[in-house]
């Protein structure tokens, strides 16, 4: 079986572009990958056009670890975001392609099955005024879907610095989510790499008496010194990973202990192959994994791919129940969350099939998300103001 070429399809929504890739083959199989790129989705169909003639045509789609090294090395500059999100979107593909030639799903090709369902917590919720009496309203309705975990990032423009006011806002809205959900879900408190190390250590102690259980991102991710400075001063878990898209660059991590779960996103780095190295890794730390998860369905029908063979696998993100839920319609067999848990997908491949015809209907668009922007919450750019 050879590849004969590839397609690419780009969702759009206001504020954010889902890319979705197609591998073809000689065979007439075709599997599918997906990735969610701020701000460079044209950079990443530009560079899928030219891996296609360099890497992709011709190879064989079971050789994943080969047509990986060659897209990642084979042209000689150091791949950064573009390109591990491009081999992410093919290897996915590959996968669902192996997965569906051999009638199984991926998880079972790479190690087999070690749970039955995985715990989901919803994201994109809080599209609401930053009120409490609002959040809390939001909240409820989240948990009357049957999640069992949510996350919100409460802290809206905050950079570095929180003021006394705001830090007041910022806590009355997790109380009041808190109130909402009741002690028994989890509630992930995300701060998006925005504040220093002081100021996240004081508001994680503001916070403390909510029980999040973790705290994301408390600083930027490029110092991990930094990271490390604030959880040795915090008393629950740091969740950081997402910005990183090449595993190598987690060594450091690993070795300052400064994380208690990782976060890498599968469509970011590489695949899922490439995740379930680092998780193998992660698991040697007695480290957690927790997805970042911000695409459509076919991304998390790879999340669950993952989950499914991975025994350090703590719980998935999904946006889609409450941000652009239209948009599931675009993937026939998207998964699906039920009383808190998505069931481990058991069709062949990933388990799904992108809709082009469904997919046509929501064209790509100028999409931003700008987090520094007054409103960003609303997931809006429309109503955003800077």
């Amino acid at each position: 079986m050879r590849i004969t070429g590839i397609s690419t399809h780009v969702v759009g929504t206001p504020w954010r572009n889902l890319t979705y890739v197609q591998v073809h083959t000689d065979e007439g199989l075709t599997g599918v990958g997906e990735t969610r790129m701020l701000g460079h989705t044209d950079a990443l169909v530009g560079y899928l056009r030219e891996a296609e003639a360099n890497h992709i045509a011709g190879s064989d789609p079971f050789a994943v670890e080969d047509l990986v090294r060659r897209m990642k090395y084979g042209d000689y500059g150091r791949a950064g975001e573009i390109v591990m999100s491009g081999i992410a979107c093919v290897e996915m593909a590959c996968w669902d392609i192996k997965g569906k030639a051999l009638g199984v799903p991926v998880w079972q090709l790479l190690g087999g099955r070690v749970t039955d369902r995985v715990k989901a917590y919803a994201n994109g919720w809080y599209t609401v005024e930053r009120t409490p009496q609002a959040f809390h309203e939001a909240a409820l309705r989240v948990v009357g879907r049957g999640y069992r975990a949510l996350k919100l990032d409460p802290f809206g423009t905050g950079h570095f610095e929180l003021d006394h006011a705001e830090t007041l806002r910022s806590v009355a809205l997790v109380e009041a989510v808190r109130d909402a959900i009741g002690p028994e879900c989890e509630l992930l408190l995300e701060m998006h790499g925005r504040f220093s190390p002081a100021t996240a250590v004081r508001i994680a102690r503001e916070v403390e008496p909510f029980r999040p259980s973790w705290l994301e991102e408390p600083v930027p991710p490029e110092n991990l010194k930094a990271l490390a400075k604030v959880a040795e001063k915090v008393d629950m878990p740091i969740a950081t990973g997402e910005r990183i898209h090449d595993r190598i660059e987690f060594r450091e991590l690993f070795e300052s202990q400064a994380a208690d779960i990782i976060q890498p996103d599968l469509g970011h780095i590489g695949g899922i192959l490439e995740t379930r190295k680092l998780a193998a890794t992660a698991e040697t730390h007695y480290t957690l994994v927790a997805p970042h998860n911000v695409g459509g369905s076919v991304l998390t029908a790879a999340s669950l791919q993952l989950a499914g063979c991975t025994p350090n696998f703590k719980i998935l993100e999904h946006f889609n129940d409450f941000a652009d839920a239209e948009i599931k319609k675009v993937v026939r067999g998207a998964p699906e969350v039920v009383d808190g848990y998505f069931s481990l997908p058991d069709a062949p491949g990933l388990g799904v099939e992108l809709d082009t015809d469904a997919a046509a209907e929501f064209p790509q668009q100028q999409a931003r998300f700008d987090l520094w922007a007054e409103g960003w919450e609303k997931r809006d750019p429309r109503g955003a103001r800077s």
